[in-house]
This record gives structure tokens, sequence and C-alpha cells, in this order.
């Protein structure tokens, strides 16, 4: 019957599309990543070799690891980054995606400095972000500057600037709201407590 096909083609598509998905996600970023280094790589060997460019990138991030962690190491890539911070617009751009990503780790030179609720996109409903400073406006009134990341890609998310008084803190970690994030929600706390903001409780315009 229909009524039979439509409901095995339905069943069918819930089991095949998240495979799809995942096949295409993993499609882009494998030749993407691969696409760094296979051109130099190519070259060098004189064929392609699909991968290939993927395994080295592997390797680097490897090795650039294990420098991080040795003192002699250390010192090159502070040098290394030292040097790229002095250059002109690229310092600029590096300088921000080092503080984005040391953000995310939830490190001591993280800039999260707390995570907070706001209600967005309309009242009664909360959305996760990460307080990144405050100001005050032309008459003084406390506002917050709220970094708000979008899932699964945190990266590319925006910033809000908000009146603190509509700020919400948590007692969330940086570590396990981002885990929240990642994860579409899927890894989500068993609660979420009221935070120890600048006030302990929700801030408000004095």
């Amino acid at each position: 019957s229909m009524n039979h096909l439509k409901k095995k083609l339905i069943s069918g598509l819930l089991i095949l599309v998240p495979v799809i998905m995942t096949y295409v996600v993993l499609s882009w970023f494998f030749y993407k990543v691969d696409g760094l280094l296979q051109p130099v790589v190519s070259k060098s060997i004189g064929r392609d070799m699909p991968g290939l460019g993927f395994l080295v990138l592997l390797i680097i991030i490897y090795v650039t690891g294990m420098l991080g962690e040795n003192f002699i190491g250390k010192r090159i890539i502070n040098l290394m980054g030292a040097g790229i911070l002095k250059a002109p617009v690229v310092g600029t751009i590096y300088s921000s995606a080092k503080q984005l990503i040391e953000s995310f780790s939830g490190g001591e030179n993280s800039s999260f400095k707390h995570v907070v609720l706001i209600e967005y996109p309309r009242k009664g409903v909360w959305t996760v972000g990460f307080l990144t400073g405050t100001t005050v406006d032309e008459n003084e009134n406390a506002l917050s500057i709220v970094y708000i990341p979008t899932a699964p890609t945190p990266n590319s998310g925006w910033v809000a600037i908000i009146p603190s008084g509509e700020v919400y803190y948590t007692d969330l970690s940086v570590s396990n709201a981002m885990r929240l994030v990642l994860s579409g929600g899927i890894m989500s706390p068993d609660k979420i407590g009221q935070g120890d903001g600048p006030n302990a409780k929700r801030e408000t315009n004095n």
C-alpha cells in the first residue's frame, strides 16, 4: 500500500541522511585539508597521492605539539609568534585568532571570563554566551560584551553588547559550555546553577 511504501521510505531516509551528511562533511574536510599541502607534496615526489597532504599536515601538527611542550621549542614558537604580531594586518588577524583559540581551550589565558545566559532570540528563550568584557554607555550605564558561539562551529559566532542587567551568570566552566555548544546540546549539564559574576547575581544597573 502507499502508506506502507511511504513509511518505509521515511524510515530509510532517517537512517541514510545522517550517514550521507557525515560522509559529505568528512569528505569536504578531508579534501580541503589535503589540498593545503597536496601541491607541495606532489611536486616533491613527482605525482599525486590523495591523502598524503592530509597525512603530512597531521605530522606537522604533531611535531608542533611536541615543540610546544619543549622549553627550546616554546622559545622558538614564541619568537615566531612575536614576529608575526609585528607584521601589519597579518599581526592583527593572528592575534585575534590566537586569543579566540586560547579562549576556547578554557586555559589561564582565556578571554572568556564567565559563561553567561542571555535572553535571545526572544523573551523566555536563553542562549549560551561568554562574557569577554564590560563597558559603559554615554550615561554611564553598565554594558556587557558577550561572545555568542554558534553550534557546532563556535569560532563563527558573533558579539553582542547588551545591558549588564540582562546578563545571567552561570556556574558552568568554559570547557563544559564548549561541550554543550559543540555537541549541539546533546552533552548538556544535569543542572545549570547561578554563578559568581561581579555581583554574584544578575547584574543590575546602578
